[in-house]
This record gives C-alpha cells, sequence and structure tokens, in this order.
C-alpha cells in the first residue's frame, strides 16, 4: 500500500491546478509548471484537495500511485515557495563569481569552468565560495546542483572541492612516513 500516494494534498492559497487528461499544470505566484502523467492514475480535485487514485494493486500501479502524488506535491510546492540548493566551495585558490549569466568556477584547473544559465534557474553567488541554485522546478534545480558539484567533487584526504551545503565528506589517514 502506497501511504505518500493516499496522502492528501491540500492546495495552498494562490495556487491553481488544471487537470486535462493526464496533463497537469500548476499555475502560483512564482511561476507555472506542466507535466503529464500516467493515463491509469485518476488525479481529482475536490474543495482544494488533490487525491491521486490507483485502478488496481498491481505492482506497476502501486508504484506509479506515490510518485504522482510525490511529482504534483513538488510541483505545488515549487510554484508556491521554490525551491534551492546551496553548494560550498572549499580549497586554497578555488572561488566562483557570476558574469553575467553564467557562472564561472575556479576549482584547481588550468582553466576556469563555466556554467551557463538555464531558463528557470538562478544561480546566485553570496560569497566566493558559496553558490546557491534557486528554482521552481525541484528536479531541474537539483541536476543544476549536481552539474556544478561534479566540476570537483570533494575529495577525502583533505576535504578540497564543492559540496552541498552540510554535506558530510568522511575524511581517510593519509600514507604514514617511515
Amino acid at each position: 500500500m502506497s501511504r505518500i500516494g493516499l496522502k492528501l494534498l491540500d492546495i495552498p492559497q494562490g495556487v491553481e491546478i488544471k487537470i486535462d487528461g493526464n496533463n497537469v499544470t500548476v499555475k502560483g505566484p512564482k511561476g507555472e509548471l506542466s507535466r503529464s502523467f500516467s493515463s491509469d492514475m485518476k488525479i481529482n480535485i475536490d474543495d482544494n484537495v488533490l487525491t491521486v487514485a490507483r485502478p488496481s494493486d498491481s505492482k506497476q500501479h502501486k508504484a506509479l500511485h506515490g510518485t504522482t502524488r510525490s511529482l504534483i506535491g513538488n510541483m505545488v510546492e515549487g510554484v508556491h515557495k521554490g525551491f534551492e540548493k546551496a553548494l560550498e566551495i572549499q580549497g586554497v585558490g578555488y572561488r566562483a563569481q557570476k558574469q553575467g549569466n553564467k557562472l564561472v568556477v575556479n576549482a584547481g584547473y588550468s582553466h576556469p569552468v563555466e556554467i551557463d544559465a538555464i531558463d528557470g534557474i538562478e544561480i546566485d553567488v553570496p560569497a566566493n565560495t558559496r553558490v546557491v541554485v534557486k528554482g521552481i522546478d525541484k528536479e531541474l534545480v537539483g541536476a543544476v546542483a549536481a552539474n556544478i558539484r561534479a566540476i570537483r567533487p570533494p575529495e577525502p584526504y583533505k576535504g578540497k572541492g564543492i559540496r552541498y551545503e552540510g554535506e558530510y565528506v568522511r575524511r581517510k589517514e593519509g600514507k604514514t612516513a617511515k
């Protein structure tokens, strides 16, 4: 039984959901998101409460049930509040800066790495060792943050690299000299 799929989704004030067959469009103060879901799932809105129902208890329908409910919930939260991921840069000479709509990261390579801005995603650099990725699409925010982290993932010996804020990096001991 899907506990997440059975959970009711309260629609906050200022958020409008339009269901057209298996396409769901969510409009709110931060923007608009649209996504198509499996035609097997039944999505209903009654008195500002959204419910997702599955037609049978087959394994595939159980999996789609919770996933559909979670994706719609993320869409509602995104257009209402938005999502953000913060990254920290650690290392001597490692820094980030914003040039126009590009993010330029110096992470120990012979050249700076440039990342172009994507529509719907805002990259902010409050300090040269901190990068904040903001947007209304949770999947896109996470993907952009993962691409920035992939420039130089944290290494276990000195901890240098780009990591998510609050991420724990397991440290290793180096070789001991005789």
